[in-house]
């Protein structure tokens, strides 16, 4: 059985509001799953990330300009080498960004796939 006729038999035995929560589990867009960091458990957290995160990055611009209007070797290696480290810093909260929203989009793909198996187990039992 194709995923398209699976889903069809599920679309058919759905009432209203089943109907209406199976589309809300759809595939969301990247400002959707953006935006769906700061809800949840763990919106606050994301939202004190986000305000470090900015901070980070205006301290790696700031000293990536004090490094190159520097003219003292030592000072430019010490800009150089906050910088770098604010960049790194700056990457790495982004990429616990992206790993949240990849596991906010893995949930909702388990939890369309228990409403499908729950759909799907309801028809059969009612057929037998």
């Amino acid at each position: 059985m194709k995923k398209e006729d699976i889903d069809k038999l599920i679309e058919e035995s759905l009432n209203k509001e089943e109907a209406k929560f199976y589309h809300e589990l759809e595939e969301e867009g990247l400002f959707k799953q953006w935006g769906g960091l700061y809800t949840g458990r763990l919106g606050g957290w994301a939202m004190f990330i986000t305000i470090v995160n900015v901070v980070i990055t205006i301290f790696a611009f700031w000293f990536g300009y004090k490094y190159f209007t520097e003219t003292d070797p030592m000072l430019m290696a010490r800009y150089g080498a906050i910088m770098i480290i604010g960049l790194i810093m700056n990457g790495m909260v982004k990429l616990w960004h992206w790993m949240q929203m990849d596991k906010n989009s893995i949930l909702r793909e388990m939890k369309r796939m228990e409403f499908q198996i729950a759909v799907l187990s309801e028809k059969v039992s009612d057929k037998s």
